[in-house]
């Protein structure tokens, strides 16, 4: 256990930090702002972004309204495959290292408020997009993350091909140039 000690807390630095962000301001907004209610300092702001006390019993961004039982056992099960797995990722692999991380804070933090409340408290109102929390923009942007690592891995450090498949591509070039030779 104590070699993973440092992956860990990578990890939980993370998290910690987005569900410490999270709580904290939906404790802001319940605390504030009335169930229903908008608030805006910058009047002419309020048709692009606002503070609004929302409950969503559903996913991120409001999606799959009144399955909150069914999030609650996901939230469960994507926290221990994250915390399972997170030691296996190699140090240099930094994108899937952070977007876990913003994962677990993000999955942690919606479920507090799912085991406390029986909802989630979501206040973000960008335009006409479905309003949102911190943990979900946690888990979107992780995503994000992961995509671009992804991408970026596959661009600049391609796999190397397995020797069933150099074998197959030494084969078709040796067939191509004895033909053209023919």
């Amino acid at each position: 256990m104590k070699k993973y000690l440092n992956h860990y807390l990578y990890l939980f630095s993370i998290a910690g930090v987005i569900v410490a962000l999270d709580q904290w301001t939906k404790y802001l907004v319940r605390a504030n702002i009335a169930f229903g209610q908008t608030w805006m300092p910058v009047e002419w702001l309020s048709t692009y972004a606002r503070v609004v006390h929302w409950k969503n019993t559903g996913a991120a961004f409001g999606i799959f309204q009144n399955l909150g039982a069914f999030f609650t056992v996901l939230a469960f099960v994507v926290i221990g495959i994250i915390i399972y797995f997170f030691p296996q990722i190699p140090l240099v692999d930094w994108p899937m290292r952070v977007a876990m991380s913003m994962q677990l804070g993000g999955a942690a933090g919606n479920l507090i408020d799912r085991l406390a409340r029986g909802y989630v408290t979501d206040f973000v109102s960008v335009g006409n997009f479905a309003v949102f929390n911190v943990a979900d923009a946690s888990i979107s942007v992780g995503v994000a993350v992961l995509i671009i690592g992804m991408w970026i891995q596959e661009k600049y450090h391609p796999q190397p091909q397995s020797d069933s498949e150099n074998d197959l591509l030494e084969a078709e070039t040796t067939d191509v140039v004895e033909g053209s030779l023919q």
